[in-house]
């Protein structure tokens, strides 16, 4: 009896224990939560203007491929407002607010699409960096931060003590970057990355709101009551609709995002694990999710992998759950291609461009950010020595026959020319200076005043000095 009761204290000291340390609880302000949020929740004048610099600066750091220039702009950026609202709304059965938050959160929508399209139409950067890419298609963790984000950001927003936890949660959830992206896919007219950013956009948004709702439900928030009955129940209804219109697209589209996680995951095993032979190596490999027929592509080198190895690669999936025959397959169909050329060809090459060319353009991509630094300098010392090697051996690029038609032309008293180098030595009071110098040597006709052949040979001198690009040269009458 004593040991029992032992237990059951000790259980008790825990709970409390727990409680007060994960209660969320204590410090809650309700009412201020509730105004806040509401306040936030508006686009109009400053704050539109807020967005669409922070939808400005966004676009750019995704140009440039800057996570710093991102998270300023997140940090800025006043989209959690009608986000965290549409939540607020729906657990507290307020649908003016509901409405409101959900022509505020359009508004908003409308607004960062049209800003960076209008900014990736004008903007002569066009390289798609990898910032821009990542926001192309949802994973399972961009699903997961955001439901994690909004439960801290809605948490931190009912406290009494306000703190730093809201920006952080918009720079966790990352809402800008898709938009922005989605915008880039708008502007170059591929539909994939606009609809693939958006689709992230919209798991995020739907995910932050369900958190809200949650905690909202939680916490216990005043419902809003309505003087008419019917009116309520009318609301009530139309709540419903919208939290089941929207939960149900979201649940398949998590359950889509987790399949395609779960299919990279397999693949990449079954890569790793089965797609290994003595004499061939394993170049570039290309992964395709679709929940009717999934691809993996493998690109090889070396030894001929036969048909018989392909046709064991094929049956091992099921192993790996990439093909119908198990319980639970992630995909119902999973086709292995092997691309190979044992000769290692020009023709392997193209194909390789040809059939994947978006993995060629990442690869491009990566290598320009890393080594644009040191091409840059090693051009330039390409163009230093191209200049010295241009000057060292000017006497085998002077145009002779073309230099002699236009001094022809511009100088008619110029009776026959020729060119050398000189030695020019300057001697000063401790060193010697010995440049290499071009040296035109002129005769003018008979009939030219001698007053008149030093202008005459100075003019020659310049034009020379700019037709030829010889600043050093030097024209010497004989």
């Amino acid at each position: 009896m004593a040991h029992n009761a032992n237990s059951r204290y000790l259980i008790v000291a825990i709970r409390r224990f727990l409680r007060s340390v994960l209660s969320i609880n204590d410090g809650t302000d309700i009412p201020a939560t509730i105004e806040g949020i509401k306040r936030d929740i508006g686009f109009r004048g400053p704050t539109a203007w807020i967005l669409i610099f922070s939808i400005f600066i966004a676009s750019i750091g995704l140009n440039i491929n800057s996570t710093a220039v991102i998270i300023g702009a997140m940090l800025i950026s006043p989209l959690m407002g009608p986000i965290l609202g549409i939540g607020l709304s729906i657990g507290t059965n307020d649908f003016e607010t509901l409405i409101r938050s959900l022509k505020n959160l359009g508004i908003a929508v409308s607004i960062a699409l049209f800003t960076s399209t209008l900014y990736f139409l004008i903007t002569p950067l066009t390289i798609e960096q990898s910032e821009l890419l990542a926001r192309t298609k949802p994973t399972i963790l961009d699903v997961m931060v955001a439901l994690f984000g909004g439960f801290a950001g809605i948490v931190a927003g009912s406290r009494k003590e306000k703190t730093s936890v809201i920006p952080g949660v918009a720079i966790a959830t990352a809402l800008m970057p898709p938009l922005c992206t989605a915008g880039y896919g708008l502007a170059t007219l591929k539909l994939s990355y606009f609809f693939g950013a958006f689709y992230l956009f919209f798991i995020n948004s739907v995910f932050i709101s369900l958190a809200t709702f949650l905690v909202v439900k939680y916490l216990k928030f005043p419902l809003v009551s309505f003087l008419n009955p019917t009116k309520e129940k009318k609301y009530r209804i139309v709540l419903i609709t919208f939290l089941i219109i929207t939960v149900i697209p979201s649940t398949v589209i998590f359950y889509s995002v987790i399949q395609e996680t779960r299919f990279s995951i397999a693949s990449e095993s079954f890569i790793n694990d089965e797609c290994v032979f003595d004499g061939s190596e394993l170049i570039s490999k290309k992964v395709t999710f679709s929940d009717t027929l999934s691809t993996i592509d493998l690109y090889y080198i070396g030894n001929d992998i036969t048909d018989d190895k392909k046709l064991v690669l094929q049956d091992k999936l099921a192993k790996y759950g990439l093909s119908g025959d198990k319980l639970f397959p992630i995909t119902k169909r999973t086709f292995v291609r092997v691309h190979q050329e044992t000769d290692n060809n020009i023709d392997f090459e193209r194909k390789m461009v040809d059939f994947n060319s978006d993995l060629r353009l990442k690869i491009l991509e990566d290598i320009y950010t890393k080594n644009e630094q040191t091409i840059q300098d090693k051009d330039l010392k390409i163009q230093l020595l191209e200049e010295e090697i241009m000057r060292l051996s000017v006497a085998d690029t002077i145009p002779f026959k073309q230099i002699g038609q236009e001094l022809k032309f511009h100088f008619k008293d110029v009776e026959k020319y020729s060119f050398a180098k000189a030695t020019q030595v300057n001697s000063l009071r401790d060193t010697i200076q010995i440049d290499t110098i071009p040296v035109f040597l002129m005769n003018f006709s008979p009939d030219v005043l001698v007053a008149a052949k030093p202008e005459k040979r100075l003019k020659i001198e310049d034009w020379l000095k700019v037709r030829l690009n010889l600043k050093d040269l030097k024209v010497i009458e004989y």
